[in-house]
């Protein structure tokens, strides 16, 4: 039987098991053998990662044909204007080019989540809101790259759900192994997303 976790990576934790300069890694949290995350969460975001013993799963995971949606929630700066989250909904050009259209609405209230070991910028002078945001790429720095595109700067980002698979239930730090109707959902968005 393969093994398949989720776990909410912290702030400021490498996702990888092994680093040179001593900072956090998995390995400060998850001691089970052969296991390797699917995908990259970046240093400094938050959030759902799915960690495997099997190839295939993280292959079909991080491979861009196999496209799934990935949920973020973003705190960015100031309230953006319905022309800004209706272009982050078309796909903006970045960079390496032009986005995917996505999944973009804005948070009635901010997220219940636990205080971020470094807090974020605080300007008194500027408002900050959340943005829920769901993609189905998984560009280096994508969703910040996107704020920043039509002026709202990410202060803070969490990824809350791959697929049907949501941070529900864990706290920072911790990790489980999916369920099985997790599993099925994740395998079913794997499916459909060739």
């Amino acid at each position: 039987m393969t093994t398949v976790i989720k776990f909410w990576k912290p702030f400021h934790v490498l996702t990888q098991f092994t680093d040179p300069q001593g900072r956090e890694t998995l390995a400060n949290y998850i001691n089970l053998p052969d296991i390797y995350a699917a995908g990259r969460l970046d240093y400094d975001s938050e959030g759902l990662l799915i960690l495997t013993d099997d190839g295939h799963l993280n292959a079909r995971l991080t491979q861009p044909r196999f496209s799934h949606p990935k949920t973020y929630w973003a705190q960015v700066e100031r309230i953006p204007s319905e022309e800004a989250l209706e272009a982050l909904r078309r796909g903006v050009t970045l960079s390496d080019g032009p986005t995917r259209p996505a999944q973009v609405r804005l948070m009635a209230e901010a997220p219940t989540l636990p205080e971020r070991r470094v807090p974020i910028r605080h300007r008194v002078n500027v408002p900050t809101c959340w943005l829920e945001i769901t993609i189905t790429e998984g560009r280096n720095r994508q969703v910040r790259r996107m704020t920043a595109a039509v002026g709202h700067p990410t202060l803070r980002l969490v990824r809350w759900a791959i697929g049907e698979v949501t941070l529900a239930g864990l706290a920072e730090g911790q990790w489980e192994p999916l369920l099985p109707s997790e599993r099925l959902a994740l395998e079913r968005a794997i499916r459909r997303a060739r």
